[in-house]
């Protein structure tokens, strides 16, 4: 594939699953107060669902999309990132989405095993939120700054 196609699928992945966590820690977790706790619960059941069918793929395309830019026009920066602000930044970059891949493949461990509460849910959220706000802080820095 081509830098450009993987740069789009890229994106477009990215759009997804931040717009994804967006909506449920911006919109849904508000709602919880407003909302009877059964109606809640039928609700975050249907979206984690639906999300639990869709993610993966969305995951599959960000990651595999990255790696391969990473690959095909970072490699050299990646190999000595101390010496170019731009390689230092994708390596935090990279940092964040090893962490952001560590608290699905959490949340989806304890999903499988029934343990995964709201409490926890709503952590992992919030922790994913943070993080994704700051990969797309980095990524417009990484150029506006190299």
């Amino acid at each position: 594939m081509t830098y450009p196609i993987l740069l789009t699928i890229h994106l477009f992945a990215a759009l997804f699953f931040i717009g994804v966590v967006f909506f449920e820690v911006l919109m849904l977790e508000p709602l919880r107060a407003q909302m009877p706790r059964e109606a809640m619960r039928q609700l975050e059941s249907a979206v984690g669902a639906r999300a639990r069918k869709i993610m993966p793929w969305v995951l599959l395309c960000l990651y595999g999309a990255g790696i391969g830019m990473a690959w095909m026009a970072y490699g050299s920066l990646l190999a000595d990132p101390l010496q170019h602000r731009f390689g230092l930044l994708l390596w935090i970059k990279i940092a964040f989405t090893t962490s952001v891949m560590g608290h699905f493949l959490t949340a989806m461990a304890l999903q499988r095993r029934g343990k995964l509460g709201s409490r926890d849910s709503r952590i992992i959220h919030y922790s994913v939120f943070t993080h994704m706000v700051g990969i797309v802080m980095i990524a417009k820095w990484m150029f506006h700054l190299s």
